[in-house]
């Protein structure tokens, strides 16, 4: 394999009129060998091997595919063959014509490929052909690269050739227009696909009709479109439906799309407590309205400087223009922050940053995105992606080698365009948009794993420059690409009338390339690399024009990201330090991320060292306290979820530094804890403003109610009620007759009663607590906190929770107490709350509480010292533990964290669920509708790692 070499053009100065003259005055790309070799083909240089393909639905064990003997590289994990299997290979399960190799799948696009690439004049001769099919070839098949889904759907079958996973569609203020919209998203629906569309050019509810009536607005038709979604989002063969609904936020109406979906929120709380099934995929949520949508405000500079000066802001009519009401900026602005905390919409985007960055303004301005924010640009348009894998070029001395990355993109972007020679649309303005302007979508996944790979925390200065650095090399490769294109095919149709604006843009992004600030070898490497690509990108470009109106962006990388064996997805950091794997042959492990041993490396540490670390984040999922590591490098460590999660603040700063190199956005949602508050909420969509980001969206933990539980999961759960995980608050009333007990106290002098209320099968359920007299504020107080706590107690908070929170809590009255079993007290709450632990909490949460009962403490006594000369040991502990359970005491010495642990690993079915035995707590993510398992976030969206499947985006 050679890598130096790389992918050039002849004659790129010409210009792109002349080359517009005709196939035969042009001389084609002239391609050299990156990965392969001569007389070798790809196929032969890896080791085949035949696997069964078997996968079952968690929820109930049934089985929802099955292929056996299909043939895989042995190099590729189970996950990535089952994932390929299942939703690329075409042909009726079972028949002869069903794909049953991977050879067959990258054989059946790349020929597509070289076949419209040869016919169009891409390739200077047939030999240059044959070298472009092999090194495509040789990518796929490492797993360097991948399309995104709908060109291992479509391409090369009987279908139509649809290649684009993303579309912004367009809508008018009349009637027909909007039925239009209606249809089109439906077509799009149905193959699986998802659309954007800005319904800002609809008149407002505070507007007049010709006729003399009121309009109903933009919210009302949305409920019409929302409705056919909702109908039709299972028609896609790996994902369901998604979409974007973006209003301006100079749009009179833009207060009630605000609170759209906050409101049904609401509704879904009231119906949930009502007793309606409310979970995602319920009988019962149909009734909720625009849950189909990702809704966002675009907001100008005119607005948030507004917002910034507390001063007033117009709303404008759609028709004239005027402003018909003035309102608060700032008070506008926190009901977005106040929306999106209670249920994660709307998101913002930000139209001047957005339009300032188009290559093509005098086309049009952008007023929409596709539904995951990433792909923005004009109306009626479509863009089609693929994404590389950072691992794949960094290499065994930790360096990231830039000359591989930069061929490898030109390889890849060159693939892209020739695909909108060939590719069909799904409606024909998108068509015609399209070919025009020949946008293109490549991107990255895995830069989380690169980042920690490396030694770099994610939340840093050093991992923000190698991510800009390696992002700006990226784009700068591309579009140098594109122009040597441009001289060889001839530049985008659309170009002509936006050459400057797009000269303009060329040069923004070689001046944003100037201002990174490099720390490392590697970020100044790649940063000096991308810098000749600009200055040769523009030089050519000035002369010959570019083939494409867009480049890159940074999609989420769901479905293609496990087809590539890939960590981390898109611009995202590492979901958790350990994760699931499936074993070829049956059965599953937990195991360490491959990053984490390779950044012990980086940071110096040795092979005992590693060792010992890597046993501790297998066993605790964390780095916090891990042997021999130091606390400076716990950062590098810091993922998504975990004892140490990334601030949210941090994934913005990581959006801020790769932004100024992308064509259009990111794809990414700033996850916050649930204790985040509003302020901060408002906050980060102001800070994403400040740092220049083009779009933004935040999901705070557990804001939704609609989240799935499995029937498999729930009669796990009742079988065994130690394991009973709650995914969302279900209030659990008491009967009206319920047995209760009443305990008289004394505290340091102070008397008084507790009354502990249980359900019927034995589980408390409210106590009424009795201190000082009737109608004292002591009373008063007493009275409120025991509400308070029997609230909690009914809506599933565990019992355990509240004694860790107050016990030991030290104010007066405080002292001996006439309880044999709690002898002394630091306050009446340590005292209340320790005996309700004793009344009817099991031995295992007090033990690990270190509340016993006197008779336990003398057992163990007992068991430990009572025996003569013999060592504790020696003790019988099993018959320990019968005689003392028969007197209704249990000492019983704790199993090794690490035996408990395995045993429990062992329920997981995928990461996320690993995570949450991890963390002991329910991980706010959907279930997968085709498998049941929980899925893990990859963008806007989320992704099943055990079939594929998306919930919106791929």
């Amino acid at each position: 394999m050679t890598e130096t070499v790389g992918v050039g053009a002849e004659a790129s100065g010409r210009s792109g009129k002349k080359r517009q003259s005709g196939a035969a005055a042009r001389k084609g790309l002239k391609v050299q060998r990156v990965y392969t070799t001569e007389g070798v083909h790809p196929y032969d240089e890896v080791k085949w091997e035949s696997r069964d393909v078997v996968m079952t639905n968690w929820r109930d064990g049934t089985i929802n595919f099955e292929q056996r003997g299909v043939e895989f590289p042995e190099f590729w994990s189970l996950n990535a063959t089952n994932i390929v299997t299942s939703k690329y290979f075409r042909g009726a399960v079972g028949s002869p014509q069903r794909e049953s190799s991977l050879k067959q799948l990258i054989d059946r696009v790349v020929k597509k490929y070289v076949e419209s690439g040869t016919e169009h004049g891409y390739f200077a001769s047939p030999a240059d052909a044959e070298i472009f099919e092999h090194e495509l070839t040789w990518m796929l098949l490492h797993q360097v690269f991948s399309f995104n889904s709908p060109v291992w759907f479509n391409v090369g079958t009987t279908s139509k050739q649809q290649v684009s996973a993303c579309f912004i569609l367009s809508v008018d203020d009349t009637m027909e227009s909007i039925l239009d919209w209606y249809k089109e998203e439906g077509r799009i629906f149905k193959g699986g696909s998802g659309a954007g569309l800005n319904l800002s050019r609809i008149r407002s509810s505070k507007e007049l009709l010709s006729s003399g009536g009121t309009a109903s607005g933009p919210v009302s038709f949305m409920r019409g479109a929302d409705a056919s979604a909702g109908t039709i989002k299972s028609g896609g063969a790996t994902r369901r439906a998604a979409k974007m609904v973006v209003l301006d936020v100079d749009h009179p109406d833009v207060e009630e799309f605000i609170e759209t979906k906050a409101k049904e929120e609401h509704k879904i709380r009231v119906l949930r407590d009502a007793g309606f099934d409310m979970d995602l995929g319920g009988a019962d949520i149909a009734s909720v309205q625009y849950q189909n949508a990702n809704n966002s405000v675009r907001v100008s500079d005119e607005f948030m400087q507004a917002v910034e000066n507390k001063s007033d802001f117009g709303l404008r009519a759609r028709l004239t223009g005027e402003v018909i009401e003035r309102v608060d900026a700032k008070k506008l602005f926190r009901k977005m922050a106040q929306a999106a905390w209670e249920c994660a919409d709307p998101g913002i985007q930000y139209d001047d940053t957005i339009n300032d960055w188009h290559t093509c303004p005098e086309s049009g301005r952008i007023t929409a995105s596709n539904p995951c924010s990433e792909y923005m640009h004009l109306d009626n348009s479509s863009c089609n992606l693929a994404s590389l894998n950072l691992l794949k070029f960094l290499s065994d001395d930790g360096t990231f080698n830039a000359e591989l990355f930069a061929r490898a993109v030109e390889l890849v972007i060159t693939a892209m365009d020739i695909s909108i020679c060939f590719a069909d649309f799904p409606t024909e303005p998108i068509a015609e948009t399209t070919r025009k302007f020949r946008q293109l979508g490549i991107g990255y996944a895995n830069l989380g794993a690169l980042l920690m790979a490396t030694g770099h925390a994610y939340d840093s200065d050093g991992g923000r420059a190698l991510a800009a650095s390696i992002t700006s090399l990226m784009t700068a490769v591309s579009y140098r690409r594109s122009a040597e294109m441009a001289g060889v095919v001839g530049p985008y149709e659309g170009y002509a009338r936006n050459a400057e604006a797009h000269q303009r843009v060329m040069r923004k992004h070689a001046a944003a390339n100037e201002l990174i600030r490099t720390f490392h070898t590697n970020d100044v490497n790649v940063r000096a690399l991308a810098t000749e690509e600009w200055q040769r990108g523009i030089e050519i470009g000035g002369t010959s024009g570019w083939r494409n109106a867009q480049a890159s962006v940074l999609a989420p990388t769901g479905t293609i990201g496990f087809m590539m064996d890939c960590d981390t997805t898109g611009i995202e950091p590492d979901f958790s330090l350990v994760k699931f794997k499936k074993l070829v042959g049956g059965g599953s492990m937990q195991i360490v991320n491959n990053a984490v041993p390779r950044a012990l490396h980086s940071l110096g540490y040795q092979g005992e060292q590693i060792e010992a670390i890597v046993d501790y984040i297998s066993q605790h999922g964390h780095v916090v306290d891990a042997p021999g590591l130091r606390p400076e490098h716990y950062e590098v460590f810091d993922c998504a979820v975990g004892e140490r999660s990334i601030a949210p603040i941090g994934h913005v700063r990581m959006m801020a530094a790769v932004q100024p190199f992308l064509s259009g956005a990111i794809s990414k949602t700033v996850n916050m804890p649930e204790s985040a508050t509003v302020e901060e909420v408002e906050d980060i969509y102001f800070q994403g403003w400040k740092l220049g980001l083009k779009a933004l969206a935040i999901y705070r933990d557990n804001c939704k109610v609609g989240q799935p539980l499995s029937t498999g999961k729930k009669e796990k759960a009742e079988a065994d009620p130690e394991k009973v995980v709650e995914y969302r608050p279900v209030r659990k009333r008491l009967p009206k007759k319920r047995p209760s007990q009443t305990v008289s106290f004394t505290v340091g002098g102070a008397e008084g009663y507790l009354t502990a209320g249980s359900y019927p099968d034995d589980g408390l359920g409210e106590i009424f607590v009795k201190l000082g007299k009737q109608g004292s504020t002591l009373a008063g107080v007493m009275d409120a906190f025991s509400m308070s706590i029997s609230v909690g107690l009914q809506y599933g908070i565990p019992l355990e929770f509240y004694v860790s929170k107050f016990s030991n809590l030290r104010f007066e009255p405080a002292g001996m107490t006439d309880d044999p079993d709690v002898r002394m007290a630091t306050s009446v709450l340590d005292y209340l709350f320790r005996r309700l632990a004793l009344d009817y909490l099991p031995y295992e949460k007090r033990a690990q509480l270190g509340i016993f009962t006197a008779d336990e403490r003398s057992a163990q006594v007992e068991a430990d010292y009572g025996n003569g000369n013999a060592e504790p040991e020696s003790v019988d502990l099993e018959a320990l533990r019968s005689s003392v359970d028969a007197s209704g005491s249990r000492p019983v010495e704790q199993k090794p964290p690490q035996e408990d642990d395995s045993a429990r690993f062992q329920e997981a079915h995928t990461t996320t669920e690993l995570m949450e035995l991890h963390l002991g707590k329910a991980a706010d993510a959907p279930l997968c509708m085709t498998c049941g398992t929980k899925m893990r976030p990859a963008g806007s969206c989320y992704a099943c790692e055990g079939c594929g499947a998306t919930s919106g985006c791929s």
